[in-house]
C-alpha cells in the first residue's frame, strides 16, 4: 500500500471498529493478526485472530469507562503507520491516556497492533475508577 493508503486504511479501522462494525473490522486483518498488550497492562496478553481486536476492545471496555479516541496524528510507511491517541475517561477528574498504536500490514491488510502508553498510570487510575463506581 501506498503511503497515503495505509493512512486512509488506519483511520478506516479507527472508524468500523468506533461504530462497533466488528464485521467490516475482521475483514480488514490477516487470518493470524496479533494485537499485543505490554505485560505492564490490566490487560496484557497477546489477542489472536480475525476476532482478536473485538476480544481486546470488550476486555478493555469492561475495565475502564472510555467516552473518546482522539487521534491527533498518523504516520505512514507502506508496511507500518503510528497513530498518536489520547483516549479520553467518563471521569473528567482522571487524566487522558496517550498512547501510540503500532500498525504492520501484509497483503494490503493488518496483521499486527501494538500499543505504547506513555504512562501506564493513567489507565491504571481509570480502571481503579471504574472498579469503585461499581
Amino acid at each position: 500500500m501506498s503511503r497515503e493508503e495505509t493512512i486512509a486504511f488506519v483511520e478506516r479501522l479507527y472508524t468500523v471498529t468506533g461504530a462497533g462494525d466488528w464485521a467490516a473490522a475482521a475483514d480488514m486483518l490477516t487470518e493470524d493478526f496479533v494485537a499485543y498488550e505490554a505485560d505492564s497492562m490490566p490487560m496484557a496478553g497477546a489477542y489472536r485472530g480475525k476476532t482478536g481486536l473485538y476480544d481486546l476492545f470488550v476486555k478493555v471496555m469492561t475495565m475502564v469507562d472510555v467516552v473518546g479516541l482522539d487521534r491527533s496524528s498518523v504516520m505512514a510507511e507502506a508496511d507500518c503507520a503510528i497513530a498518536v491517541i489520547t483516549m479520553r475517561f467518563a471521569d473528567p477528574s482522571l487524566a487522558p491516556a496517550e498512547l501510540c498504536e503500532m500498525f504492520r500490514f501484509r497483503d494490503t491488510k493488518c496483521c499486527e497492533i501494538k500499543p505504547f502508553y506513555y504512562d501506564p498510570a493513567q489507565f491504571a487510575a481509570a480502571c481503579d475508577a471504574k472498579r469503585a463506581s461499581a
